[in-house]
């Protein structure tokens, strides 16, 4: 007989490990997935505003889906192959269907980390041909090591960057289970292999991350002239419901593009004004009054690296 001691000891462990164990569910615990329909079968999940981390799976992007007739495509794929998996779940709540397709918009990690559930699946993947660059560089092999210490376990030593199926080069349309995609080049942009899919019938636009809405932009080494240009050709598009890659979806298509737009034209002008007076990067970024935008999410994780590529990028079209 196990004295009376020893059992409340072990009972004292037994409380303390599941306290323990709780902690650790709490700790890992991810903001909930529940797709939102923005037109007939046409929904997206909305990731939250945050970097990427262990606590969210890095469920930081938006993701799309529409059902045609026959399966259902995907537009983009999510950032962990955990995140993906549970989209597949929601999706199967609505629909059987196979999910056929899964198009791109770029090839961020954000983005793709999701790839190879639906490639599991049967899925056929799309996306532009100058994601290849980006898919074969040091820059991507880095970051994956990175993701796999920073976001682990959801990024581990199975997650593996899946390249397209099909390459694309020019604008295209197609015809899925009677659904057209309009896919639409954009970059160079926020990155060089943007895509923009419009879905004329449903009049619904998946910009990528030409948009961000609610939220500060991450510009890196973009080419934000053309991606204003890209920008202003989105808005001469017959949409009535935009999603953005990061941010909830718009009714209002002209006033949620001006956003990310007005952001753009002035960080550039800011920061072309310093590399013209050839004024230093940290006295320009002090001296420059950025209370428009420094309620917005992530302003303080984004805003001094985006203004700093931006002022090189001034100092270089300046040549």
């Amino acid at each position: 007989m196990v004295p009376v001691f020893l059992r409340c000891r072990q009972a004292a462990k037994a409380l303390l490990l599941a306290v323990a164990s709780l902690a650790t569910a709490n700790a890992l615990a991810v903001p909930d997935i529940q797709p939102v329909n923005v037109a007939p079968d046409v929904y997206y999940v909305q990731g939250i505003s945050a970097l990427g981390s262990t606590e969210n799976q890095n469920f930081i992007s938006n993701a799309g889906f529409v059902v045609t007739r026959d399966s259902v495509v995907m537009i983009d794929a999510l950032g962990s192959p955990a995140v993906a998996e549970r989209v597949v779940a929601q999706i199967r709540k609505i629909t059987p269907k196979p999910i056929s397709h899964v198009i791109l918009t770029h090839y961020h990690a954000d983005h793709v980390y999701g790839l190879q559930v639906f490639k599991a699946l049967g899925a056929q993947v799309i996306a532009h041909t100058l994601g290849k660059a980006y898919l074969n560089s040091d820059t991507a092999r880095l970051r994956l090591e990175a993701s796999r210490k920073d976001i682990a376990p959801w990024i581990d030593d199975k997650t593996r960057l899946v390249p397209a199926d099909v390459w694309l080069d020019g604008p295209t349309e197609m015809t899925i289970g009677g659904t057209r995609f309009v896919i639409q080049p954009a970059g160079p942009a926020h990155t060089p292999e943007d895509l923009a899919i419009y879905l004329p019938q449903q009049k619904v636009l998946f910009a990528g991350d030409i948009v961000f809405r609610n939220r500060i932009p991450y510009v890196g080494t973009a080419d934000s002239r053309h991606w204003i240009a890209s920008l202003d050709a989105l808005l001469a598009l017959d949409a009535r419901t935009i999603v953005p890659g990061h941010g909830p979806a718009s009714d209002e298509p002209k006033k949620d593009l001006q956003q990310t737009r007005d952001y753009l034209v002035f960080l550039r002008a800011a920061m072309k004004k310093a590399a013209t007076d050839m004024t230093p990067f940290d006295e320009a970024y002090a001296a420059t009054d950025w209370s428009r935008f420094e309620s917005l999410p992530l302003f303080k994780v984004a805003n001094r690296m985006n203004a700093y590529n931006t002022y090189l990028l001034m100092e270089q079209e300046a040549r």
